[in-house]
């Protein structure tokens, strides 16, 4: 008997390698990771061309931020469910991220715990933000 599920598909966008790194590591056995993105104008692009189920996202990267990347993306109708991963605690960001189009928001800190949840409820529809000291 054929099985028709596919592996979900994840971008992973971060100029830090270590985070990639620990991201890949996190991911490769459940998930078909198909790039590597290390600035904004790399993971818009790679996203359009890609078009993974996921992309996980830094939210502050060089040439153009996640936040920046999220509204080219969401203005061009891009179907991919966006994770932002990120040091900022502050609700504004918070905010922000989740009016961009945002399935779920989690700080690096966590990503060992709160990133496979957070795929989970994207790709149920659902949201999820990692526990936060200021809120």
């Amino acid at each position: 008997m054929q099985e028709n599920t596919r592996c979900p598909r994840i971008l992973l966008a971060d100029d830090f390698p270590q985070i990639l790194e620990r991201c890949e590591k996190l991911l490769r056995n459940d998930y078909e990771i198909v790039g590597f993105a290390r600035d904004g104008g790399e993971a818009l692009e790679l996203c359009l061309t890609l078009d993974p189920d996921i992309l996980l996202l830094d939210l502050s990267m060089p040439i153009l931020n996640g936040l920046e990347v999220a509204t080219r993306l969401k203005e061009l109708g891009c179907r991919s469910k966006i994770i932002f991963i990120t040091i900022q605690e502050d609700r504004d960001y918070i905010e922000a991220a989740f009016s961009f189009g945002a399935s779920a928001y989690i700080l690096k800190c966590r990503i060992g715990t709160d990133l496979l949840p957070a795929i989970d409820a994207a790709l149920n529809g659902s949201a999820l933000t990692s526990p936060f000291k200021h809120t």
